[in-house]
């Protein structure tokens, strides 16, 4: 009886540390990206629906876009071509484009089944519906990488209109530029776009890092938050390098665009989004604006 008490008391406390999130998030919208090892793994699947789904219960607004790279990559090997990265964009011809359309429609499905399964509304779109991402195509240091785009706008009354109806918004990373040819955005664009133009409290991009760090060989050196400027700062000096320079830069962007906090989570670790964001400590590294109250204390 006294360790299923202390069990008890422990599920309270848990409770009782997420109530004051809940309040200040209560109606908010919450863009979470959904990639890297997380989207491959299927207990690791199931633990970010699961998290997206609780969001979604408890009063927030959470709205999921989602990669699919590796998914792609697998598929345009099985057509017996090697799949082609310039500058880590992918190059995507016209059989390329179709191929990542066709996987990126259906992984998206996949993921409006598993939120279906916990008792949650979904709907799975691409940013060709409701004219939601307009893109220009892209170039890579001026080459020429095919079907690739570059959002020029966001039209996010889909978006909202789903939101108020109460559903679950599922976004594949597809648009449309002006003659209505079909372009493949990166992801992590995608949802740093989608975030501005609603004005997101929340972006969080799942990733397979921790997060990041003041120096990348010190594993104790990770920062639980970061100002624009500080960050400006790590990128400047070098401290910061290779992948997570884009990254980095795609959460400043949101977070001088009206983002309110962008967090960068490890989505290998189970539950990741109720850990940072239910809990006093949290995991991961939140970008913050020059002036906004700190929730962590750095040790």
């Amino acid at each position: 009886m006294e360790s299923y008490m202390k069990e008890v008391m422990k599920k309270a406390s848990v409770l009782v540390e997420a109530l004051p999130y809940i309040q200040r998030f209560n109606r908010k919208v919450i863009v979470v990206k959904y990639g890297g090892s997380a989207m491959v793994d299927e207990e690791l699947k199931t633990h970010v629906i699961q998290d997206v789904t609780l969001l979604k219960l408890v009063g927030f607004r959470p709205i999921i876009v989602h990669g699919g790279g590796k998914e792609i990559s697998k598929w345009v090997r099985l057509t017996g071509k090697e799949p082609e990265f310039v500058n880590g964009l992918r190059k995507t011809d016209a059989d390329t484009m179709e191929i990542a359309e066709m996987v990126l429609n259906r992984v998206n499905k996949s993921l409006v089944q598993r939120v279906e399964a916990l008792g949650v509304n979904a709907v799975g779109i691409s940013g060709k519906d409701g004219g939601l991402l307009r893109v220009e195509k892209k170039y890579a240091d001026g080459q020429d990488i095919g079907y690739v785009g570059d959002i020029k706008s966001v039209n996010p009354k889909i978006l909202i209109d789903l939101v108020k109806q109460d559903f679950l918004p599922i976004v594949c990373p597809i648009g449309l530029d002006d003659d209505y040819h079909t372009y493949n955005i990166n992801a992590d664009d995608a949802a740093c776009a989608i975030a501005k133009a609603l004005q997101a409290e929340k972006l969080a991009f799942l990733t397979d890092t921790e997060g990041v760090y003041r120096d990348k060989d010190d594993p104790d050196s990770l920062i639980s938050e970061l100002t624009v400027d500080e960050a400006k700062a790590l990128i400047d000096d070098g401290s910061i390098q290779g992948g997570m320079i884009p990254k980095l830069n795609n959460c400043i962007d949101a977070v001088e665009h009206g983002v309110h906090r962008v967090h960068i989570l490890d989505g290998r670790i189970a539950h990741c989004l109720l850990l940072e964001i239910f809990t006093n400590r949290g995991i991961g590294t939140a970008l913050i604006q020059n002036d906004a109250e700190r929730y962590h204390e750095e040790d």
